[in-house]
């Protein structure tokens, strides 16, 4: 792998883990535009790089949350801090079932159906736009509502929903305040991404070429770069009411996409 794709794999994986667009949906997008051979396909252990970049970005920009939770934990008591870890581990459930039991049913849907693609855009969309309209509260993510955000992070495994977009417009339009929204939806995916790197590194299909060091650390260092980045700013454009830009974006892409899938 060239250097310059490694920048570019690792700024796409930094932005898109947290921006509402979609990375998978986008990936199908390029594939269909410029060939299934024309996008290079990174290796397993290049993948696993980025996506532990964007996992420790998260951890960076929530550090303080993360060992304030920690604290909590470590009292044994059935205080917030364990109360929210629990919420978190509910959240999971609904992804590890789907990732366990339907995963080759899954892949499947990734072979470049854009008419699927465009549909989920325009599903984002409606879920940004409906969010970004919610009244702000104070409530906080309920363990019934821990549940049912897990089932959109569930739903977004389908190429073209957002993750990031679905958990985060879910928790709003279930009420809660949007950025203990956006604080939750962050923090559910960081056990998620350590779980699916340690099912890939268990699998022995890992392989590691020391020629590829310089790659990998300049695909990691972006992607984390990006992470931070991304993260940050969704957090600010949540607080602020502004997920509708990309509601507008997702929705012209969608339509693009659709039209695409009737024409050809």
């Amino acid at each position: 792998m060239e250097i310059i794709d490694a920048i570019i794999l690792g700024i796409v994986q930094g932005l898109t883990e947290f921006l509402p667009v979609s990375s998978s949906g986008h990936l199908e997008l390029g594939k269909a535009i410029l060939g299934d051979n024309s996008v290079p396909e990174e290796s397993l252990l290049f993948t696993v790089v980025l996506h532990f970049a964007t996992a420790l970005s998260t951890m960076v920009v929530f550090r303080k949350d993360i060992l304030d939770l920690i604290k909590g934990a470590l009292k044994f008591r059935w205080n917030d801090d364990l109360q929210f870890i629990s919420k978190i581990a509910i959240s999971m459930i609904p992804a590890v079932i789907v990732g366990l039991f339907f995963e080759e049913q899954l892949e499947a849907l990734f072979s470049g159906n854009i008419l699927l693609v465009g549909c989920m855009l325009i599903v984002t969309a409606i879920l940004l736009y409906l969010a970004d309209k919610a009244k702000d509260t104070n409530k906080k993510v309920s363990f019934s509502n821990a549940f049912v955000i897990g089932i959109s992070q569930a739903i977004a495994m389908l190429p073209g929903i957002s993750r990031s977009g679905a958990t985060i417009s879910t928790s709003v339009l279930l009420g809660n305040d949007k950025t203990k929204a956006a604080r939750f939806s962050f923090l559910m995916v960081v056990p998620l991404i350590f779980g699916k790197i340690a099912k890939d590194v268990l699998s022995g299909d890992l392989t590691y070429d020391s020629g590829n060091f310089t790659t990998l650390s300049i695909g990691f260092v972006a992607a984390f770069v990006a992470g931070l980045f991304a993260c940050t700013w969704m957090i600010a454009l949540v607080k602020q009411s502004k997920l509708s830009y990309f509601a507008i974006y997702c929705a012209l892409v969608g339509i693009v996409a659709i039209v695409i899938s009737m024409l050809y």
